[in-house]
């Protein structure tokens, strides 16, 4: 990533002295740097030429620096190289429209983001080691995916409501939801004004899930009486957490979060409210990916976009998005969830570096059932050592001023600002979900990205990458059944997944999982690259590899050799030959497509790994 002098670097000018320390006193080691010719972009496209055309691509100048590129979703490109010609809108400053670098004008440096903990089963027990150990606000789930209502008075026990602020999520539930938590206010003595969180209403964010509706005119009382008298209390959510995790791109989920914001607004300011009061009572909910800098530039143009409707609708002052960041559920995974603390904190500093003002950091057992007490501590331990020890928020809006992420904020926002008007031009978020266009979109959406994670073009450790079929599961209670009827929910893992359940059933009904043989050709230095790829790519499939020994004792039917194309070239056939007289019923070669006798299939990077280990599988009799 290219630097601006925005955005940090060495903090020394051209013509600024770097002394060195050489040990040896009276040694002039001045560098300055004024000495040292700029370098040019076409300069570089020469050196981007010579390296491509080692790998055999004869191409040049802006073509050179094209192969370089990588395609997101939504149509946008990440380039390998951003100069100072990369321009985009200018962001403003922190605090102040179009509040592309913050709502606030010292963004989290007062003591760090706000770091919200999520609970669907807990005691108070739970709750209280959350907040004395650095949780500073409570997610709440209630109702049919979560806690009963009438528990909540139980969960609370204890906690200093006038001090943490609680978030509710009870979707159909929310008006009894809500006048719990106010009657809880008034019994426990806090004041209006010290009450803060949020009523979680948000009916299309429940309609997305379940396919269900309720009446609005509850939600309108709700944020009436916040407006009024609760100015610390917001009732509203718009959660894009539902079109994340049925397969939605970033600018997709984007385009939806405006269309239920503006929804929003026009339900509230029908019902009596202004339009100030009305954007003083939306909370914006987004997903935090590891991709950081996509998730850095998503959240950045969040504000921007939902400012431009503040300015439409003739409030601009009114338009600074406050913002709920939760990693990504659709990231975590089943096998090897250790895996999932590191996407996690990846995600957690992109929230922080994007401007969220509250983050959840899930459980890494998330996707397993409920959490236990050292996922929870992990989970909140996560954003604690971001802001106490890399000291992440001390720095307001640390991604500003790159030109990589200005740039990638501007092409997201025209890119969600699109989706948005589509949305609007097809009469808004509520016929687009009933209509089941929405749902047509973000499916088409993920079938996409089904396919690179099939071919493994979008990797996953643990799974599709280094697995280990030797691993311990991890195993956790049960957590209530989220919601559903509505949008599906997806993951990374889950087309791995079954491949996986079905070997585990195999082990367990025969003692063994299915095996493939792996042929080594030659000397290692000839075979060991080969020979990895095969043993990743087959145990993502749950099939074992067998290297060992010869092909009568190894216990498999199948075969795949892995060599050089050079040995290939000499010990292919006969090698092949050999192994189906031994009783191979299927021999693969690990490389790209050749003319090898008796070779019937070929593993390769870019392969569709997971129609390779289904049908692997199937011819293996593994069910």
């Amino acid at each position: 990533m290219t630097r601006s002098p925005r955005s940090g670097g060495t903090g020394l000018h051209a013509d600024d002295p770097v002394h060195g320390s050489d040990g040896f006193a009276g040694r002039d080691t001045t560098v300055r740097f004024a000495e040292f010719p700029d370098a040019t972009h076409e300069q570089w496209q020469h050196l981007v030429e010579g390296v491509l055309r080692k790998s055999g691509k004869d191409i040049e100048g802006a073509q050179a620096e094209q192969a370089l590129s990588t395609a997101l979703e939504d149509g946008l490109r990440t380039r390998p190289l951003y100069t100072a010609h990369d321009t985009a809108p200018p962001p403003g400053f922190p605090g102040f429209a179009p509040f592309v670098r913050g709502g606030r004008a010292a963004g989290n440096t007062a003591g760090g983001w706000d770091v919200r903990q999520r609970h669907t089963a807990a005691d108070g027990d739970a709750v209280l080691a959350d907040l004395e150990n650095g949780v500073t606000s409570l997610w709440l789930v209630l109702g049919e995916a979560g806690l009963p209502v009438s528990s909540l008075g139980r969960v609370l026990d204890g906690v200093f409501l006038d001090l943490a602020p609680v978030v509710l999520d009870a979707g159909a539930e929310v008006e009894p939801a809500a006048r719990e938590l106010l009657r809880l206010y008034a019994e426990r003595g806090v004041t209006k004004e010290a009450a803060r969180g949020n009523l979680g209403a948000d009916p299309l964010g429940h309609e997305a899930r379940t396919g269900q509706t309720y009446d609005f005119a509850p939600v309108a009382g709700l944020a009436r009486l916040c407006a009024e008298e609760y100015p610390g209390l917001r009732a509203l959510t718009v959660d894009a957490l539902p079109y994340h995790e049925a397969g939605g791109s970033a600018a997709q989920e984007l385009g939806a979060s405006l269309a239920t914001g503006v929804a929003y607004l026009r339900e509230l300011t029908g019902a009596g409210l202004s339009v100030e009061q009305a954007c003083g009572q939306l909370e914006f909910r987004y997903a935090a990916t590891a991709d950081q800098f996509l998730t850095i530039a998503k959240l950045r143009a969040a504000r921007r976009l939902w400012a431009r409707v503040a300015e439409v609708c003739g409030v601009p002052a009114a338009g600074a998005q406050t913002q709920h960041a939760v990693t990504s559920p659709v990231m975590m995974t089943r096998r090897d969830p250790w895996v999932n603390m590191l996407r996690a904190t990846i995600a957690t500093l992109a929230t922080g570096a994007g401007g969220a003002d509250s983050v959840t950091v899930l459980p890494f057992d998330h996707a397993l059932g409920l959490p236990d007490a050292f996922a929870r501590r992990i989970a909140r331990n996560t954003s604690t050592i971001l802001i106490e020890e890399s000291h992440l928020a001390r720095v307001i809006d640390p991604a500003g001023g790159s030109w990589y992420v200005e740039r990638l904020t501007d092409e997201l926002a025209h890119a969600g600002w699109e989706f948005f008007q589509e949305t609007e031009r097809r009469g808004g978020q509520s016929a687009a979900l009933r209509s089941g266009r929405l749902a047509h979109v973000l499916a088409d959406t993920w079938e996409a990205r089904t396919g690179r994670l099939a071919k493994r073009r979008e990797p996953v450790t643990g799974i599709s990458e280094f697995p280990n079929l030797a691993e311990k599961p991890v195993v956790r209670p049960p957590a209530p059944d989220p919601l559903s009827g509505g949008l599906p929910r997806v993951s990374r893992d889950e087309a791995y997944e079954v491949l996986r359940a079905r070997s585990d059933a195999h082990l367990a009904a025969t003692g063994s999982r299915p095996r493939v043989y792996l042929a080594a050709l030659g000397p290692a230095a000839a075979h060991t690259a080969r020979l990895t790829f095969a043993s990743n790519l087959f145990q993502a499939g749950g099939i074992e590899p067998v290297t060992e020994g010869t092909f009568e004792e190894s216990g498999a039917t199948e075969a795949c050799l892995c060599s050089s194309d050079a040995l290939y070239e000499e010990q292919a056939a006969e090698v092949t030959a050999s192994l189906k007289s031994a009783g191979a019923a299927h021999v693969f070669l690990a490389g790209r497509p050749g003319q090898y006798p008796g070779v019937d299939a070929y593993v390769f990077a870019g392969c569709d790994a997971v129609a390779v280990l289904s049908a692997t599988l199937d011819r293996m009799g593994v069910s």
